[in-house]
């Protein structure tokens, strides 16, 4: 195809088509980047061999495109007649006015629970109805009533009342402590890290990094249960054994782990009762994350405390997660930890049961964007259970 020019005789500026140009502006009207490209290319098509095309008529041919295939909200935002997406803005409740942000949006979406696809079909329909609206500035408050209800009618009012809950909580402003615990090689670090960065929470400890500093404290002549593996914790009882301990693993390698975990309970209610002093969410994601943890912190009526114990259920997969593990962090030592596999079995099977017997929930983490949805879903949980709001009371008047 010849080349062709664009004529702005208003201007008096003559340029080449290019559909990179054309796909650009497009995309700051709405559409996606393949849908923009699409539609350039579409253009770019119909004109031929045409030598010239003036400013005026490319952008008439581009809307009645647009507005052919159903899309008259994004064609009155490409002629200028419309708001796109880039002008939105969102008054807060303070009065402080800051530009529409999509990643925030998802990232508030998925804070409830939803997968990444349904955050983004969501978002979508959000952003499209802000765009019939007309108005390039609405206010948080309203911005959230209008999620509300169309998660109501696209997911179901379940999925509704859980932003409705979230979005009470981050009005609260009550601090989140997120206990996450399981054996070695469940991915406890992994989920703490994508918990923390879709709730956007900075503070995150892990125990075994506290475990480091009390080694650095305390020699192992004084107390070596602390120099080992909690799996092999127990291997530091010999010198108690006249007082009752059995030898059988069943019983020796809880027992081991429950010593050390009663150790770094300590440092682990100092770091609690620090976040919850200053109001702050955090993330606390270890093996020594016994379910008795909630018991030590004692009154938290101010705070959300959800503990939630994870697991690999199949010993095949656990192994492939200990060998990764070695490939990822060599200083982690996978080959001893794949060398005392049973031991390590054998130590979540009692994590398991003193979870289900303390009612924390129990997560398999199979894949780690559904076990991520899974966390969210139960503080959500959590916080319904202290949930008596409705929509008028988070967002005010429908009609606001």
């Amino acid at each position: 195809m010849a080349k062709i020019q664009v004529v702005d005789s208003k201007e008096e500026t003559r340029i080449p088509f290019l559909r990179g140009i054309l796909t650009r502006s497009l995309s700051e009207a709405g559409l996606s980047f393949e849908e923009a490209y699409t539609v350039a290319a579409h253009i770019r098509q119909e004109l031929g061999d045409t030598a010239t095309v003036s400013t005026d008529e490319l952008r008439q041919r581009v809307a009645d495109h647009l507005k052919k295939n159903g899309l008259n909200n994004i064609a009155e935002a490409y002629t200028g007649k419309g708001v796109t997406e880039a002008e939105i803005r969102i008054r807060g409740a303070e009065g402080e006015v800051a530009p529409f942000s999509r990643s925030q949006h998802l990232a508030c979406l998925e804070s409830c629970g939803l997968t990444g696809e349904q955050a983004n079909g969501i978002a979508e329909a959000v952003i499209q109805r802000l765009r019939e609206l007309g108005q390039p500035e609405v206010t948080s408050a309203r911005l959230g009533r209008m999620t509300y209800d169309l998660l109501q009618a696209h997911l179901g009012p379940a999925v509704a009342k859980r932003f409705l809950v979230w979005i009470d909580h981050t009005h609260s402003g009550r601090p989140l402590l997120l206990l996450i615990g399981g054996a070695t090689g469940t991915g406890k670090s992994t989920i703490a890290t994508e918990v923390a960065h879709r709730l956007g929470i900075v503070r995150t400890q892990s125990t075994d990094l506290l475990r480091e500093v009390m080694r650095m404290l305390i020699p192992k002549r004084l107390l070596p249960v602390l120099h080992r593996s909690s799996f092999a914790a127990w291997q530091a009882l010999r010198v108690k054994k006249s007082a009752g301990t059995k030898s059988d693993p069943d019983s020796v390698i809880p027992a081991g782990y429950l010593w050390q975990a009663e150790l770094l309970a300590v440092p682990c209610e100092a770091v609690i009762r620090r976040a919850l002093r200053e109001r702050v969410s955090l993330i606390l994601e270890g093996i020594h994350v016994h379910p008795s943890l909630v018991e030590r912190i004692g009154n938290t009526e101010d705070a959300i405390v959800v503990p939630v114990m994870l697991s690999v259920l199949k010993q095949k997969q656990l192994r492939q997660h200990l060998s990764g593990r070695g490939l990822e962090a060599p200083g982690r030592k996978a080959q001893n930890q794949l060398a005392n596999f049973d031991a390590i079995w054998g130590l979540q099977t009692f994590l398991l049961s003193e979870a289900d017997r303390a009612g924390v929930p129990i997560l398999v983490n199979e894949d780690k964007e559904k076990t991520t949805n899974q966390v969210m879903t139960t503080i959500i949980d959590t916080l319904t259970k202290r949930f008596s709001g409705t929509p008028e009371g988070v967002f005010g008047p429908a009609d606001a």
